[in-house]
């Protein structure tokens, strides 16, 4: 078929990249100030305030159930016992039913267990106050494949809840849109990171007059009130013109998105790009948070100096797709890529409408693809 809208479908393996489409910075990146973490403590102490007196249960159910949480599992992972720590226990902790603050980290449970002696030395020396964190943490993260920034900073908070903090995509988005987000050197590790991080949750926390468990929830707010493409998305779906195929449209590319990340390496996107990573972090470009919002997939070429945005168009405008792939590359651009390297755009979407093919015509960098889901029956054999 003749491709007269620069689309690529998914099932040819097809991708058609573009000549830069250059955005010109708006202002430059400056390092946060003492007025922006003072701004920040304001407004985390007027949410706790709110939060506190209101009838959130979301917010409640995850802070308070901080001291049964931390009795639970402290001991699990003391520096006394975690040298014998079973598989089991390990897994129990990932799971948000028993850590009732975080979600998804048993995704990472059958890797990081496949090699129970390696993850005890690993735990043993994560716990380990005679050494600096620095070099604990690297440690960890070079010698466990799936043990993470999220999970690794989580276990530190349950194990030492007024001395850590935690360090995932959440409190990082949220910091992000509070203009508080460190500035790190290229190629810093994920320790030197982490103590910058820490060192400003201890900070914030000690302002804010809140515990770290507490604060950690604090930053789910921050980040669900600025989420407006999810917003959007459930504002349609609540919407009574909504069809049930529309609905079910959204969870398909609520998986969609999980299966591209699951299985980048087997798709055709994998060949030539690689999602990207940064230290503690293998898969950083999965909802990788900024201040303007969060990049569903972030991936950089394998040979060549270029990034790619990938974005999914879900139960939203065309034009707020467009718009919103558009802003992600002018972020990444002036915040990730140094001058040599381009930054390109991919929408993916389960059918292209006129809206979307004429505004994606006036782009060179931001290119078009479909996906389709395919469903067989065979005969028992």
């Amino acid at each position: 078929m003749k491709n007269k809208y620069n689309i690529a479908l998914v099932r040819d393996g097809s991708y058609l990249s573009a000549p830069q489409l250059r955005v010109i910075p708006l202002r430059e990146s400056k390092m946060n100030t003492q007025k922006d973490i003072e701004s920040a403590v304001s407004e985390l102490k007027s949410r706790f305030v709110k939060l506190k007196s209101s009838d959130n249960e979301i917010f409640h159910s995850i802070v308070d159930p901080r001291d049964g949480v931390i009795s639970r599992f402290r001991p699990v992972f003391s520096s006394e016992n975690v040298f014998e720590i079973t598989e089991q226990e390990f897994k129990e902790f990932l799971l948000f039913d028993n850590n009732k603050h975080w979600s998804g980290l048993h995704r990472m449970g059958p890797k990081i267990c496949s090699d129970m002696p390696a993850l005890r030395e690993a735990l043993k020396i994560l716990v380990d106050e005679n050494q600096g964190i620095e070099s604990r943490l690297d440690y960890v993260a070079d010698s466990i494949n799936g043990m993470g920034k999220a999970i690794t900073t989580a276990i530190l908070l349950v194990t030492y809840p007024d001395k850590y903090g935690v360090w995932n995509n959440t409190s990082e988005g949220a910091l992000k849109i509070l203009n508080v987000w460190p500035k790190f050197e290229r190629g810093e590790s994920f320790g030197k990171r982490y103590l910058k991080i820490n060192k400003l949750l201890l900070e914030i926390a000690q302002k804010t007059e809140l515990d770290l468990w507490t604060l950690d929830a604090l930053w789910w707010t921050i980040r669900s009130d600025n989420d407006t493409e999810d917003k959007e998305t459930l504002e349609a779906l609540k919407d009574t013109a909504t069809t049930s195929e529309e609905a079910q449209r959204f969870g398909l590319e609520r998986h969609l998105h999980e299966f591209l990340r699951d299985n980048w390496d087997h798709i055709s996107l994998g060949k030539e790009w690689a999602i990207y990573s940064e230290p503690g972090d293998n898969e950083a470009g999965y909802e990788y948070p900024c201040s303007i919002g969060r990049i569903d997939l972030l991936a950089k070429h394998r040979k060549e100096p270029r990034w790619l945005v990938v974005e999914l168009k879900r139960n939203q405008s065309s034009d707020k797709t467009v718009g919103q792939a558009l802003r992600y590359i002018g972020w990444v651009e002036e915040n990730l890529a140094d001058s040599s390297e381009s930054v390109e755009g991919l929408i993916i979407a389960h059918q292209a409408d006129e809206s979307i093919l004429y505004a994606l015509k006036t782009l060179s960098n931001v290119s078009l693809q479909l996906y389709e889901v395919e469903f067989r029956l065979r005969p028992y054999k």
